[in-house]
């Protein structure tokens, strides 16, 4: 028998003595009917349920703005009615964002699953409304580790394992398998008040990560063009985001690295459907002419994503280029208009007058139209990376939308903070650390790991507390706050954390534990992770704040504060009105001082600023933020 590079069929030819070959007939490896069972259950229950797939990729230079691109794509299906998940794909070879550095990689996102994700799939939690699961943020180190695991319990069958069909393939269904996962409107760790139940989506938005063309992405390129041959062309089409930049005096719109982008992208068997033009002002007729000519995708197709004045806006801006109609038209979706091109037809689908969309204007411009400035210091580690922080930047701005404040945001590094005399801590200002500190109206200590500006973090708190300023500390912001009690309040001068000192007295010294069942062997995915339930004491800030007694968060932390210390902090003043309720054991996830005592002091072990959507913000950052108004007023009525 001679080897045919196709695969056999079934049929059987009888030979004389009773043998029985199989006859080999020539029949096309990949057609749908020779996927494997798994990827071919999977192609056939997306068929079925009419489940249709939109793919953002990008051109030119990485950070150009997919996440938001992919996110604004996700509101008009929101508007138009239909469930909507997402799926962010990264090319580097973790496993997962929790080990890298935020001065690399930006914060790491925590969802309810306990899942340490890229911050990208913030952006989709609060544009979609949605809670995501670990699975939904993919990465190279993912997919080869399930092939490698597949292949050593034997699941190929002897055969090569190789990139492609085999990681290829495993790349399709880890994306059929989000898209048919069954999300949540509104995270359930941030309200109560769901407003669906879980359901499977109906649209699912994929981001590839990095640049076009980057040789890590190709498996992941190569995947998503069978994907599209598996699914077919009305199921599935891609959105690609390049540069169109602008140069010289006057200023010339520049469509040359658009064109090698589509040409790249055009070369790895992909082809754009929408092309959407980053730059900072909207496109001229003739440039999209010039990139219509040279792309092949049509005028029509060509979206012009301008500078506005918040992203907001961006969902809105898509809508004024009819891009939510030729969406549904390219998909078959809603009010097909057969026979009529994509890109050619007018408005299908009357989005304008939804809740979602009448909603989404008065958020835009409640950004635009505040009544009055509210100046937030945030005093953190990694404040030379602008995203270590996000989702605490996009809290406060949620809340300050719902107060009718413009949010102007202090960076303040906390290492500079660790003297009062310290003259070399100036930091983009002419002023010290110290002093812009003193300027601020209210002042959040974030999360964060490692002993470096620790010393700061205890100082600011300190002069936060006794100033009465209104403070707001996160995860290791509130075990500073409980180092900073012990010391200045229950005179413990050494107090400090185990996580920093070794040699502390136990039970005396060590205000901050290690948690018993943490791993220190193993950094990856070993720390308390995920939304967990806190009960919060009557009569207290953060009850009134919630509105209920018992509230679900997001965690992210290895050490806790030392519960053999809380009767006496709590006998000096410092209430510990939130307590966790699983079956490790009571916990300390809320403390705060009286209002009697102080405006706003109050710290959280879990992270509210997850949870933090545009139109619900998370209660603790609310309510520092209504403090610094009612705060400002006062200040201002005095001064009158």
């Amino acid at each position: 028998l001679i080897a045919c590079p196709f695969s056999p069929s079934s049929h059987q030819v009888k030979l004389g003595g009773g043998r029985t070959i199989h006859n080999r007939r020539c029949v096309p490896l990949r057609s749908s009917s020779h996927l494997p069972p798994k990827l071919e259950h999977l192609v056939q229950e997306t068929l079925d349920s009419n489940r249709k797939i939109v793919v953002v990729t990008g051109g030119v230079l990485s950070g150009i703005g997919k996440g938001v691109t992919a996110s604004s794509m996700g509101v008009l299906f929101r508007a138009m009615g239909y469930r909507v998940t997402a799926l962010k794909i990264d090319p580097y070879l973790n496993v997962d964002a929790g080990t890298m550095s935020p001065f690399e990689h930006g914060e790491v996102f925590v969802l309810d699953d306990g899942g340490e994700t890229d911050l990208d799939l913030g952006n989709y939690e609060r544009f979609l409304s949605v809670s995501l699961t670990k699975d939904s943020n993919l990465s190279t180190g993912k997919i080869y580790q399930s092939v490698i695991e597949r292949e050593r319990v034997g699941e190929y069958l002897g055969k090569t394992v190789q990139v492609v069909p085999h990681i290829s393939d495993a790349i399709q269904e880890w994306i059929l398998k989000v898209a048919q996962t069954p999300v949540s409107r509104f995270s359930k760790a941030a309200s109560d008040n769901d407003c669906s139940k879980d359901e499977p989506p109906e649209i699912c938005i994929v981001e590839l990560g990095g640049t076009l063309g980057d040789i890590e992405s190709m498996p992941f390129v190569e995947a998503l063009r069978q994907l599209q041959e598996n699914l077919g062309y009305k199921n599935l089409c891609f959105a690609h985001v390049s540069l169109v930049p602008s140069l010289g005096d006057p200023a010339e719109q520049k469509t040359k690295p658009t064109q090698h982008s589509v040409k790249s992208m055009m070369q790895l068997g992909l082809r754009p459907d929408f092309l959407c033009c980053r730059g900072k002002e909207q496109l001229e007729p003739s440039t999209v002419s010039k990139l219509s000519l040279f792309t092949s995708v049509p005028k029509g197709a060509i979206v012009s994503l301008h500078d506005v004045s918040n992203i907001y806006r961006v969902p809105l801006m898509m809508i004024e280029q009819n891009v939510h109609s030729m969406l549904a038209q390219r998909l078959r979706m809603g009010p097909y208009e057969k026979g009529v091109d994509y890109s050619a037809v007018e408005d299908l689908t009357q989005i304008e007058e939804s809740d979602v969309i009448k909603d989404w204007k008065k958020l835009a411009d409640s950004v635009d139209e505040p009544e009055s400035e509210c100046v937030i210091g945030i005093v953190g580690k990694y404040i030379e990376q602008g995203d270590a922080y996000l989702s605490v930047v996009k809290a406060l701005t949620h809340a300050s939308i719902a107060t009718k404040q413009r949010l102007r945001i202090e960076w303040i590094e906390a290492s500079s903070l660790c003297e009062d005399d310290d003259d070399d801590a100036e930091k983009n200002s002419d002023k010290t650390a110290w002093e812009r500190l003193k300027l601020c109206d209210g002042v959040v200590v974030p999360g964060g790991f490692g002993s470096r500006g620790m010393e700061g973090k205890i100082r600011t708190i300190q002069y936060l507390r006794e100033n009465k300023v209104p403070f707001l500390g996160i995860c290791l912001g509130m075990q500073a706050t409980v180092i900073e009690y012990c010391r200045n309040v229950l005179g413990i001068k050494k107090a400090h954390s185990a996580e920093f000192v070794d040699d502390l007295v136990k039970d005396e010294e060590d205000a901050v534990i290690f948690m018993p069942e943490g791993d220190r062997t193993r950094l990856g995915g070993t720390m308390r992770l995920g939304a967990r339930e806190t009960e919060l004491l009557e009569g207290s800030i953060a009850r009134r704040m919630y509105g209920t007694e018992k509230v679900m968060e997001r965690h992210r932390h290895r050490y806790e504060v030392n519960p053999a210390l809380v009767s006496r902090l709590e006998s000096a003043g410092l209430q510990f009105v939130g307590r966790n309720t699983d079956e490790s054991g009571q916990r300390m996830e809320v403390c705060e001082l009286s209002e009697s005592t102080h405006p706003y002091f109050v710290a959280s072990q879990y992270h509210p600023e997850f949870t933090s959507r545009p139109e619900l913000p998370n209660p603790l950052f609310l309510g520092l933020l209504e403090t610094c108004k009612k705060t400002i007023s006062s200040k201002a009525t005095v001064a009158n």
